[in-house]
């Protein structure tokens, strides 16, 4: 009877493992860099590698080439847009709503890519949805408040993902 509860909690075990989806080189750093620090204080990042850890809000439903994770439980719903390289890694639609932790180089890009982001989260989210990829922008209507139309958002900063674990 001890052996096969012994085996029943570990093929339980082995499911709970294996229910975790890596991608590219995974996650190796421990410590996560809260998203609000990536969206508040940009510049003390840009260059560096760093690991996010929060729910997937939106998928780039064309190449699978991007995802945006918000942090798990943040009531003030910043958002961080990871990119990975097309054709190298390509995330499923279907992490959109789970846990997700992602790493990369933390960077600037340019306002074309961001504006396409955007509007692409944009179709994706609930009205009245906060996000920001980036910096408030002039449509905000009170000081933190990250709008989610194309026009509003600005995408001025990312993750160059090398890998996430989906959960």
């Amino acid at each position: 009877m001890k052996a096969l509860i012994g085996v029943a909690v570990l093929a339980l075990a082995t499911v709970a493992v294996a229910a975790d989806e890596k991608l590219g080189a995974g996650v190796t750093l421990k410590e996560a860099t809260p998203i609000a620090s990536l969206v508040n204080h940009p510049d003390q990042y840009v260059g560096k590698t760093v690991r996010v850890d929060g729910v997937g809000t939106a998928v780039c439903e064309m190449m699978g080439c991007w995802i945006a994770i918000t942090e798990d439980g943040a009531k003030d719903g910043k958002t961080i847009r990871v990119k990975v390289e097309d054709g190298v890694i390509k995330i499923p639609v279907t992490a959109k709503g789970k846990k997700v932790s992602a790493e990369g180089v933390f960077e600037v890009v340019a306002d074309e890519h961001g504006e396409e982001a955007a509007a692409e989260h944009a179709k994706q989210q609930k009205p009245q949805a906060k996000v920001s990829f980036g910096e408030p922008t002039a449509k905000a209507k009170h000081p933190g408040e990250h709008t989610h139309d194309a026009a509003s958002v600005t995408a001025k900063y990312q993750i160059k993902g090398t890998g996430l674990v989906i959960r």
